[in-house]
């Protein structure tokens, strides 16, 4: 079918969708809505036999709806309605949640029902949730939903003559910053989290905090400092914690609130962001390798089993800062004194990694300067993957990953994907070239005519596409919670076949043969001569495209990739051979 996606942004659930739909054989176009956007305009160009709308926070006109059967993704159970649906499964602490498929009326979340599914809600964030359990939820009736449609046989229920038994939602009002005040003089640490965790990427918690007014992103709990209730106890890579009445949390990172006539502010590491205005405090170091007592909140953790080890790292969103890369590189080299035959990085439900921080490099002195130092952080982490020859090396991505982080992937002997992952392999959006030695991984995994696809069209991949391609060795079909025990029973299973010692001696062999053929140094040469142009060049478009995503500025419409079809926009990218 040709399927017309409008949503309100690129983002990941639309990304998903989009991949999911597109491996299925649709036509797809994309449409990217605000509210001026002309859509009695714009949708007859694409004579749709169907639009989805995946993440739309704008009303479909009634001039589409009424000409074209329209299906509405709501991330909300059956008689759910509002448009913080997430955000209150979260504060309030909910154990199920789930997702509707509706056609578009005149009412918002009011249309018949094509589809449903329903999700656990587990103990993480808005977005975290929304882009694992939300997510699978939301394909499954969105495919579910299409395939009823392509039928041409189903009816969808109007909503009006459910019973009450199977509304398990109801409407409910936006979800504001006075329902989301947090009382530090009398919140429990549990009531805390979840006040965080319900707003941890947007819109944040706004706070008063050392003379000024702040948005809290994120939360997590600390098991064994304590103080007076709102005061401020300690850092750790970045983030403060912060004592609650029971307890204390970790909050790591905060954003400026806006002020009046100024553009909009940046979310960063709390220390960042607090500058000069952070008062003396210690730093609390956290153990690499959790030990039989309290596990206190860190964010890159190391643990074995038997011959394998774990190197695990979450970091908010999915970006790495120069601090970061040097960090987990640093760690990764803790890793690979072991005595491991394997080593998976990863393994974390959520992100596996986007690549360099461009927050941190649009809040510095000098973004130009931070920009290289943070490639160059992350290039001598992809390195250290890329030599490691006395071990395998897995890259065991439960969530998403993208341009660098990506790439980080594929520097792994393995890369093992939750079948919910979506890759895109690219970097030419915002107008980069892109390192991390990609012009040797990747065109190594799918051939350079592949390579110069992916890099060029810029579209999302499925894990399952990623497989067929090459980008991917092992997908587990399993829910986000499952993951890490599932790539743990692959790993040890791995690390004690009879046949790892000739593999290891195999890959140091290809590793030898490849570095004689072209030395790494030169794939690194010729991709940060091309990335340093690009940073120390104040008018190229990376500049705007960082400050536009950073900012969260709308586009000034679709983007020409969403709909270029099988061209390869923009050309295709040069690989080295």
């Amino acid at each position: 079918m040709r399927i017309l996606l409008l949503a309100g942004a690129f983002n990941s659930l639309t990304q998903r969708a989009h991949a999911e739909l597109a491996d299925r054989g649709h036509h797809l176009g994309v449409e990217l809505v605000t509210r001026g956007t002309p859509l009695a305009t714009l949708v007859p160009r694409h004579a749709p036999d169907l639009i989805v709308a995946p993440m739309l926070t704008t009303a479909v006109p009634r001039e589409v709806w009424s000409a074209w059967p329209c299906l509405i993704v709501h991330p909300g159970p059956l008689g759910d309605r509002g448009p913080s649906s997430v955000d209150w499964a979260v504060h309030l602490g909910a154990e199920r949640w789930g997702v509707t498929v509706l056609q578009a009326n005149d009412a918002m979340d009011a249309g018949d029902i094509w589809a449903t599914a329903e999700c656990p809600v587990p103990a993480v964030g808005k977005s975290d949730l929304y882009r694992n359990e939300i997510a699978d939820a939301a394909i499954e009736a969105l495919l579910t939903a299409v395939a009823r449609f392509a039928s041409g046989t189903h009816r969808p229920e109007p909503q009006h003559t459910l019973p009450a038994t199977r509304l398990l939602g109801r409407p409910r009002p936006p979800l504001r910053q006075a329902d989301r005040r947090i009382d530090w003089a009398a919140d429990p640490t549990e009531t805390v989290l979840r006040t965080l965790r319900a707003a941890d990427s947007r819109p944040g918690v706004r706070d008063e905090l050392l003379g000024g007014t702040w948005f809290l992103h994120g939360g997590h709990p600390e098991d064994t400092l304590t103080g007076r209730p709102g005061e401020l106890l300690a850092t750790r890579h970045g983030a403060l914690c912060r004592a609650t009445v029971d307890g204390a949390v970790w909050i790591p990172e905060l954003r400026p609130a806006r002020a009046p006539g100024e553009p909009a502010t940046v979310k960063l590491p709390a220390t960042l962001a607090l500058g000069d205005r952070l008062p003396p405090l210690p730093e609390a170091p956290a153990p690499l390798e959790a030990g039989d007592g309290p596990c206190t909140w860190t964010d890159i953790r190391y643990h074995e089993d038997g011959p394998a080890g774990f190197l695990r790292f979450a970091f908010p969103g999915g970006a790495m800062s120069t601090d970061h890369c040097r960090r987990l590189l640093a760690a990764y080299r803790y890793a690979c004194t072991r005595p491991t035959t394997v080593l998976v990085l990863g393994g974390q439900r959520d992100f596996f990694s986007n690549g360099i921080h461009l927050n941190v490099i649009e809040a510095a002195a000098d973004p130009a300067a931070e920009s290289w130092a943070n490639i160059n952080a992350i290039d001598d982490l992809v390195h250290a993957v890329l030599t490691t020859t006395d071990r395998l090396v897995i890259a065991a991505l439960g969530g998403n990953a993208a341009a660098g982080g990506a790439m980080l992937a594929l520097a792994a002997d393995e890369v093992w994907c939750r079948s919910a992952a979506v890759l895109n392999p690219h970097y030419r959006l915002m107008g980069l070239h892109g390192s991390e030695y990609w012009t040797y991984t990747l065109p190594r995994r799918v051939g350079p005519e592949a390579a110069g696809h992916l890099t060029a069209r810029a579209l999302p991949v499925t894990a399952a596409r990623g497989q067929r391609l090459g980008l991917v060795d092992r997908i587990l079909d399993c829910t986000a919670q499952e993951f890490g025990d599932h790539t743990g029973r692959l790993a040890r299973r791995l690390a004690a076949a009879p046949g790892i010692q000739p593999r290891i001696a195999a890959k140091k062999e290809r590793r030898e043969s490849d570095e004689a053929r072209r030395p790494l140094a030169a794939y690194r040469a010729d991709e940060l001569a091309r990335m340093r142009r690009t940073f120390f060049d104040p008018d190229a478009p990376y500049h705007a495209l960082r400050r536009a995503f950073v900012r969260k500025e709308p586009p000034p419409g679709t983007p020409a990739h969403l709909n270029a079809g099988a061209a390869h926009a923009g050309g295709t990218a040069q690989v080295s051979p």
